[in-house]
């Protein structure tokens, strides 16, 4: 399903053991996902209000998102995430028909004695 809301904050937090990618539109979100039990809350703020694939792109490479759970959550959604490319069919050499074979007929030429060899 496409969404075309826009976030201004993004990062990752963990919650029971699990890390994940959140989106916010205010830094006020670390208040709340710490009050839910969240841990190792890391949010920025973006330049630019994007879309959550252009957000998890930007964050992709930033210093404050190299650790391993971190850059793990981010791989996590980019592949869940990004558009897949679509193989296209290659057309391959379809096989030409072998001309049908003839039957063989068993017609047994009855000797006639007036044919020469």
């Amino acid at each position: 399903m496409a969404t075309d809301k826009l976030f201004t904050v993004v990062g990752t937090s963990k919650l029971d053991g699990e890390t994940k990618v959140r989106f916010a539109n205010d830094t006020l979100r670390t208040k709340v996902l710490q009050k839910h039990g969240h841990t190792d809350i890391v949010l920025v703020e973006l330049d630019t209000a994007m879309t959550k694939l252009e957000a998890v792109k930007t964050i992709q490479f930033a210093e404050e998102f190299q650790s391993a759970a971190s850059q793990a959550a981010i791989a996590d959604y980019l592949d869940a995430k990004s558009p897949k490319v679509k193989s296209v069919a290659t057309p391959t050499a379809t096989k030409a028909k072998a001309p049908a074979k003839a039957k063989a007929t068993a017609k047994v030429a009855e000797m006639d004695e007036n044919i020469p060899f």
